[in-house]
């Protein structure tokens, strides 16, 4: 089973903490990472820099589509980034971790 690393952001704390907690509480994730990040973009013309909270989840490809579609139903943004990286190598037993669970759902 191959294993993903999904990334998001949201605007406050508050926001990564509810969506992490979700996402684990529904078995679509086994962790969820939540990291305090600063994002620079340019949005409907305008430069922005602004704070942000970057969050990992750990997944396996299986499990892509409900997780995607389960942050796109709890975010707060109109135009959310959702995108997952493969994960090319792993330690065994956590790579194992992952997928109980995500399989346990």
């Amino acid at each position: 089973m191959k294993l993903l690393a999904v990334y998001t952001t949201v605007g406050s704390r508050e926001d990564a903490r509810a969506l992490a907690s979700s996402l684990v509480e529904q078995g679509l994730v086994a962790c969820a990472q939540v990291q305090e990040i600063e994002s620079c973009y340019r949005w409907k013309g305008a430069l922005q820099h602004e704070p942000e909270f970057r969050l990992v989840f750990k997944t396996t490809e299986a499990r892509y589509a409900q997780v995607e579609a389960a942050i796109l139903a709890a975010h707060p943004y109109e135009l959310p980034a959702v995108h997952a990286v493969a994960v090319a190598h792993a330690h065994g037993p956590y790579a194992a971790w992952v997928e109980e669970g995500v399989a346990a759902a």
